[in-house]
Order: structure tokens, then C-alpha cells, then sequence
């Protein structure tokens, strides 16, 4: 009987951190619901537009750096007052692409920075670039995106107040449509960029700037400790050294920053990995602090949500695998069906989670019947490869918490829009295939078997939340392992 009171109880922690995040977000829905009503004014253009120096972080980007540069060419303001610093780490004939490619820019400005030791990775080149920035404010993108021209002259009219330190915009898909895979991604990243980011802001909540599509005020920067390269998510870490010193952030949803999604399983793993696990650790050096200083209560609990909402991988993970207890011990009669019952009120949570997610999806889509029957399929979908993921996830959030160091993995970009590579012929593509994604194949068989067994035994309480974990983890080992194929 201990046995199964720690199974009951293990499940139950599972399912209440669960119910709790839910609570969460959705608040952030309210949240979001409401600042559809405010409409705030529209700054105007400043007097004199201040010197912006715009930094584009690289590393072995054959495929994508020529358009990135292209687009940066064509930002849309005044030359004697831009700035572009390429930051190269590549080893790879990246370099050379980048300087044949700028010299068909002769009147830009680009300063083109090659690093030999990638000490720091993304947040060391960052930070060393900053010491030869001449700009007031800094805008960065990532080598995957492709920054509309006139976006400095919407943002930059956004720093209103010498107290505002960072202006993030909304990020958008240029291959959303690409594949299941890609609009799965867009299905996530809208909610965040929608509800989230929203939510937070429009209640002085902390919020985070992206890692690109987004300008910072330079002296924001330096004043919050400059770039640190001690977590994987050197965005989030500096998002709360900043605020937490009193800067407030701006966040722009109608400013659109797009971007490639990553069309291949592996891709998105490792991208996965780096935001979980660096998530994890901001939450390790932050979460203290922030529960320790004099802020709104408010505050304090949206913060927590935001720092460790990574850790829902393992509360589903958790009640994934202890679930199979619970439905055997029920099937024994150890278990009265009131306590299945009772539980039902635990699946208010999962409706709050769908519903952040589906009013991300309306929004501004057209046709509301086309666009209710895609809702219908995406949302389980998405949610049975989340839950899915959350082996794979577990692993980098528990490295994360548990202060486990690991080195800075790029996600390989592709532009397959472009013609520039294949899935089959990117150079970037490992055919490592990790231990994780053979469990997965493991648990897709063991979660089909409770399937078969609750169909067969009459037992459906359980059925649906098997049936996505069958669903989840089969779709990410099979496309896992053939994305990590393709590197052979």
C-alpha cells in the first residue's frame, strides 16, 4: 500500500503542477483578451533619429547569410547613421561568402568582426561586438531571419523614455506552410508571441527579448552586466538583469520580424534543447532573486511561471509514466473510480492550455470555417508532439536545474524557399542518433500497448491521454530518426 500511495502521490504533484501552470496562462489569456480593447497611441517620429548599430551574429551559415545581408542592406535609414557588425565565428567558407557578398554594398556600413576562438559563442560575440558599436541602440537578428526594412523606423520611435532598455517584435514564418512539422512550430511560437509576450506586458510583467527581432537601448546593456554566456538562453538571462534593475521592455505585436523555422525533427530538437535547458538555468540563478526583491506579488508569480515554465516537460513526463500505475490500480479495484472522478477537475487545466493556443491561432486568420477545421487536427497534434518531446526536454531541463554545462548547439538553417540546399544535401546535419530517441521508441510501443489494453478491458478513462502519447512519441521517433538520417 506505501507503494501505491507514493504512485498516487507522485501522479497527483504531476497533474497539480500541471492544473498550476494552466492557472497561469491563463491569466495571460485574460490578459491578452483585454489589451485588445487599449489601443495606445503611436509614437512619432523623433526629432533626430539617434545612431543604431545593428548586429548579426553568425556561425557556419552558407545557406542563409547571403540573404541576411541582403535584407540588412536594405533597412530603410539614414546611412551616415547605421551601423551593420557581421559577427562571424564560422570555420567554414561562411566567411568568404559574407565578404564577397558585402562588397555589392558599397555605401553600407559593415563592419565585418571574424572570431578564431568562440569563447562566449553567441553571447561572447555579442559582447565583444558591443565594444565597437557606435550606435545608441543595438538591433539584432539572428541568421535565420530576414528584418524588414523599414523596421528600425517602427521601432526606434518605441523608446519614448530614457527608462525603456528593449523594443521586441512578433516574430513571423516564412515556411510556415513548408510542412506538419513547420506549422506545428508556428502553432507554438504564436502563442507566445500573442498571448504571452502580451499578457506580460500589458501588466509590468517581466518579459524577454527573443535572442533577435528586437532592439536594445546600449546603455540598458551595459548598465545590467552586459552579455553573459554562463546559461544557453543569454537572451532571457540579460531580459532579467535588466528589468530586475528597473528597465522596462516594450513589446510590439504588429511589428513583424520574420523568420525560417527549422523543417526537420533533429533541427528542432537541438533548438529545443538550447531554449529549455538555458530556461532551466536562468530559473536557477534568477528565481531567488526575484522572489527576494520588493516587487509586486504579481509580478513575482508570473516570473516564476515564465522561469520554470520548462519544467512542465517533466511534470508530463511524470504523470505520463506513473499513469500506467494508476490505471493498473484501478483495474484492481485498489483505487475507488472516485478518485477518477475527482481527477476530471485536473483536465480543466488542459482545456485552459488548448485554449491559449487556439486563440493564438485565430488570430487574423480569414475564413473562420477553414480556419476551425485546421484548429481541430493542429491542437491534438501539437499537443500529443509536445508531450512527445518531453523526454527529449526533460533531459536538457534537469541538466539545466542541476547546473550540468553543455556547449552552445546551433540549430542548422536550410532556405529551402531559396534553392540553396535540400534536406538531403545540408552540410550541417549530424547522423548521431541520441540514446533519448530510441526511448522514445520505447515509450511510443509501451503507451500503445495501454491503448490495446484499455480498448480491450473497457477502461477509457486513461484512453485519450495514451492514445496522444502514442501519437506524440511514435511522430517524433520516426521523423527524429529520419532527420538524423539524413546527416549520414
Amino acid at each position: 500500500m506505501i507503494f501505491l500511495y507514493l504512485l498516487l502521490g507522485i501522479y497527483t504533484l504531476g497533474m497539480l503542477f500541471i492544473f498550476a501552470y494552466s492557472l497561469a496562462q491563463g491569466h495571460l489569456l485574460l490578459n491578452f483578451l483585454k489589451s485588445r480593447k487599449l489601443k495606445g497611441p503611436i509614437p512619432s517620429d523623433p526629432v533626430n533619429w539617434p545612431k543604431v548599430t545593428i548586429q548579426l551574429p553568425v556561425y557556419n551559415e552558407r545557406y542563409v547569410v547571403e540573404r541576411l545581408i541582403d535584407a540588412a542592406a536594405k533597412i530603410n535609414y539614414p546611412r551616415e547613421l547605421l551601423q551593420i557588425q557581421i559577427l562571424d565565428d564560422s570555420t567554414d567558407e561562411t566567411a568568404q561568402l559574407i565578404l564577397e557578398k558585402i562588397k555589392a554594398f558599397p555605401t553600407v556600413d559593415f563592419q565585418y568582426l571574424h572570431r578564431v576562438d568562440r569563447n562566449g559563442f553567441k553571447a561572447g560575440a555579442l559582447k565583444e561586438g558591443l565594444e565597437k558599436a557606435t550606435g545608441e541602440f543595438i538591433a539584432i537578428f539572428d541568421a535565420d531571419f530576414v528584418p524588414d526594412p523599414d523596421f528600425l523606423k517602427k521601432t526606434i520611435p518605441y523608446f519614448t523614455s530614457e527608462k525603456i532598455g528593449m523594443v521586441q517584435t512578433r516574430w513571423t514564418h516564412l515556411n510556415e506552410n513548408y510542412s506538419l512539422l513547420t506549422k506545428l512550430q508556428a502553432f507554438a511560437l504564436d502563442a507566445h508571441f500573442l498571448i504571452e509576450q502580451i499578457g506580460r506586458n500589458t501588466q509590468h510583467a517581466f518579459i524577454n527579448f527573443n535572442g533577435t527581432g528586437g532592439v536594445w537601448r546600449k546603455s540598458c546593456i551595459l548598465d545590467a552586466g552586459n552579455w553573459n554566456d554562463d546559461t544557453l538562453t543569454e537572451d532571457l538571462d540579460l531580459s532579467y538583469r535588466a528589468q530586475r534593475k528597473g528597465w522596462e521592455f516594450v513589446y510590439r505585436r504588429e511589428i513583424e520580424s520574420p523568420a525560417e523555422l527549422p523543417p526537420i525533427m533533429s533541427a528542432v530538437k537541438s533548438q529545443q534543447f538550447r531554449w529549455t535547458k538555458g530556461g532551466a538555468e536562468c530559473a536557477a540563478k534568477h528565481a531567488g532573486g526575484v522572489l527576494k526583491q520588493d516587487l509586486p506579488l504579481s509580478t513575482k508569480i508570473h516570473a516564476m511561471a515564465h522561469l520554470f515554465n520548462s519544467t512542465i516537460f517533466i511534470a508530463v513526463i511524470t504523470v505520463s509514466l506513473s499513469s500506467i500505475g494508476v490505471w493498473w490500480a484501478g483495474q484492481q479495484g485498489l483505487i475507488p473510480s472516485q478518485l477518477f472522478q475527482l481527477a476530471g477537475i485536473f483536465m480543466i487545466g488542459f482545456v485552459i492550455i488548448a485554449a491559449v493556443y487556439l486563440v493564438a491561432f485565430f488570430y487574423e486568420k480569414k475564413g473562420f470555417w477553414k480556419s476551425l477545421i485546421q484548429g481541430l487536427y493542429i491542437l491534438p497534434l501539437f499537443l500529443s508532439v509536445s508531450m512527445g518531446l518531453a523526454l527529449h526536454n526533460s533531459q536538457a531541463v534537469w541538466e539545466g536545474l542541476t547546473g550540468k554545462k553543455s556547449p552552445f548547439i546551433r540549430t542548422p538553417k536550410f532556405n529551402l524557399e531559396g534553392g540553396k540546399t535540400g534536406l538531403n544535401s545540408n552540410l550541417y546535419i549530424t547522423g548521431k542518433i541520441p540514446v533519448t530517441t530510441w526511448f522514445e521508441g520505447l515509450f511510443a510501443l509501451i503507451f500503445a500497448a495501454m491503448v490495446f489494453l484499455s480498448i480491450r478491458m473497457g477502461s477509457f478513462e486513461m484512453l485519450p491521454f495514451h492514445l496522444m502519447l502514442t501519437i506524440g512519441y511514435s511522430l517524433v521517433f520516426i521523423t527524429s530518426f529520419k532527420a538524423y538520417g539524413l546527416g549520414k
